[in-house]
């Protein structure tokens, strides 16, 4: 059992509802759900909903005065937003590792200064400095610099004659070289306030259009990147002076060879079968880790899969019935759309 804590959490989705279930499992933790979304899942769940504007002073000021502390578990959260808050209450994970998380060329700045490789990449603001790039990589991925998940806001080009001159140069973009890989994998690492780290060992992913469809442990790979892996996660949370968990992306060639590819400031859609893999599963190592409660060694239970369920696929599921080895989450989404993530299934194994 935790002191008494009042835990701020920003926005409702599926991975937020998820924290909420975590405090609650602690115990003595309080959480009050602060989002712009009248219908979030986590209103459900969380023991106070504010649905209201973020960019509202007065809203976020009165937001501080009822919490401890505020975490998060949204990339596209408004840095200043996040800033503000931060300059009166606890903020974790900081504004300062949202801030680079959401630049991908400080991201790959920030690897690449680690002595951590990336793919080849360059900065693009102009339709002459992506001709220029794409003639230099031949294959490559044209992605906006902020902004973009699950396979939106990018462009593939082999040639220049695959460009779209009407691509909108306001913004800002960057180009990488393809890399040919095999596989993607992903790592998720907690360090706690006490700079101690539970690491989780790496999980194999599968995209589907951008969007995460299958996730695996054990990852079939090497022990030399296995170990890497882990390395570089605990590499960024150390030199992000960061609190709370913390997931790597990888892509790996087909000489063994890893890159980093990006990483996410916030609990992982990838590592969801933690919650039935392990003893403790990502989401409770945040929330115990942002909380300042102690480390607790954490081991795996199980092998797992994990099978996100997208747009109306959720409808055959809703009325299956399940094994003993398989876990139903629904996210309690009231809109079914294509491509969105309405739940998952995860599947122990031996």
């Amino acid at each position: 059992m935790s002191k008494d804590i009042t835990l701020g959490i920003l926005y409702s989705g599926q991975l937020e509802t998820q924290l909420v279930k975590s405090a609650k499992q602690i115990g003595g933790i309080k959480t009050i759900i602060l989002t712009d979304d009248k219908d979030g899942p986590a209103k459900h769940f969380c023991d106070e909903f504010i649905c209201a504007d973020l960019s509202d002073k007065k809203v976020l000021d009165d937001f501080i005065k009822k919490i401890d502390l505020c975490t998060y578990a949204f990339e596209n959260l408004s840095y200043e937003t996040l800033k503000f808050i931060a300059d009166k209450k606890e903020v974790h994970p900081s504004p300062n590792t949202l801030r680079i998380a959401q630049n991908r060329i400080l991201e790959k700045k920030f690897a690449n200064d680690l002595g951590i490789k990336t793919t080849e990449w360059k900065r693009i603001k102009s339709l002459e400095e992506l001709k220029k790039g794409v003639e230099s990589y031949g294959n490559c991925i044209l992605k906006s610099v902020s902004g973009g998940y699950d396979g939106k806001q990018q462009f593939r080009f082999k040639t220049i004659a695959d460009i779209d001159h009407n691509i909108d140069f306001t913004k800002e973009y960057i180009l990488e070289k393809f890399l040919k890989f095999k596989q993607e994998i992903s790592v998720a690492a907690t360090k706690f306030k006490n700079s101690k780290i539970s690491i989780f060992e790496p999980t194999e992913n599968q995209h589907a259009g951008g969007i995460l469809r299958h996730s695996k442990i054990p990852a079939n790979i090497s022990k030399k990147i296995f170990d890497e892996a882990q390395a570089i996660t605990v590499k960024f949370a150390e030199k992000l002076n960061y609190i709370g968990t913390l997931n790597l992306e990888f892509m790996i060639d087909h000489e063994d060879n890893l890159y980093f590819n990006e990483y996410a400031n916030r609990c992982h859609n990838g590592l969801w079968h933690s919650v039935n893999s392990y003893e403790i599963c990502q989401f409770t190592n945040h929330v115990r880790a942002v909380c300042g409660l102690e480390f607790i060694v954490n081991k795996k239970i199980s092998n797992a899969e994990m099978f996100n369920i997208i747009g109306d696929e959720i409808e055959k599921f809703r009325d299956k019935k399940f094994k003993k080895n398989e876990f139903f989450f629904d996210y309690l989404k009231t809109e079914v759309r294509p491509g969105r993530k309405m739940g998952h299934l995860t599947i122990l194994k031996k």
